[in-house]
């Protein structure tokens, strides 16, 4: 099936590792020109190496903490430079830290809320003027599993990602009109170094071992595994392609049937 993403112009935030990374190198193999966005620049010199051997695409890294206020902006100014346009983009942001609410403090609210929140409105809205002009405009925002089924020990995580998920729906009504699409992706546990530094965080806290936690995690999915970061990116591949041009305000979970609940 063509998606029709050949010559597509996308930034991925949080793309020099897990989900971001896997999205990102997907979109490279479809076509996409597509500008790769961190904080480390050298986990970002090794995405790049990886997504660009045997791709014939333009990929650009562009190293920036969307957290700060003020570097969101930036970062979509300088990929819309590079780029000549951007159809489409997704956000992705990392994980807050663990915890319980007597021992988080308000200082880490507040950075969660930057991480997990602000940093997807700052980006969708420093890029709005050229997704505007784009015949092919769509948007992905990547939160949790947690904002339906809260995971224990992530309390800000649980908390603060559904405001994103609010932000996005909304979008998806208000903007419309303007041939713009905006979906969401909740991932559910996926083979990632997040996700195995949270396991290694349970089987420290219960004496077992990271395969043992592994294999806990894995019987609460239907098909009795966690993902792989591939299947992630297949589907927020199609999710901001031509050819899902039909599909917006969605709210997908991509968890393995993790999720229990009918709605």
């Amino acid at each position: 099936m063509d998606l029709g993403l050949h010559g597509k112009k996308a930034i991925v935030t949080g793309a020099s590792r897990g989900l971001g990374f896997a999205t990102a190198l997907q979109l490279a193999r479809e076509g996409c020109d597509i500008v790769i966005n961190s904080r480390s620049n050298s986990n970002l010199d090794a995405a790049l190496e990886k997504i660009s051997a045997g791709i014939n695409v333009q990929i650009i890294p562009l190293t920036g903490d969307i957290t700060y206020e003020g570097k969101a902006a930036e970062v979509i100014q300088k990929a819309a430079d590079a780029l000549g346009g951007i159809d489409i983009l997704i956000t992705n942001t990392g994980g807050p830290p663990t915890g319980s609410i007597e021992n988080i403090d308000d200082q880490t609210w507040h950075e969660a809320v930057e991480l997990n929140f602000l940093s997807h409105m700052r980006l969708i809205r420093a890029a709005l003027p050229y997704l505007s002009v784009s015949d092919a405009a769509s948007v992905l925002t990547i939160t949790s599993m947690s904002v339906k089924q809260p995971v224990p020990n992530l309390l800000l995580s649980n908390s603060i990602r559904g405001a994103t998920i609010g932000l996005t729906k909304t979008l998806a009504l208000e903007l419309g009109s303007e041939g713009i699409r905006f979906n969401t992706i909740l991932p559910g546990f996926i083979r990632t170094e997040r996700v195995l530094d949270l396991l290694a965080q349970r089987a420290e806290a219960n004496s077992t071992t990271v395969d043992q936690e592994i294999a806990k995690q894995s019987k609460q999915s239907s098909i009795g595994r966690i993902g792989d970061p591939q299947e992630f990116a297949n589907v927020a591949t199609f999710l901001v392609s031509p050819a899902a041009s039909y599909l917006t305000g969605g709210v997908f979970l991509v968890d393995g049937g993790m999720y229990k609940a009918t709605y």
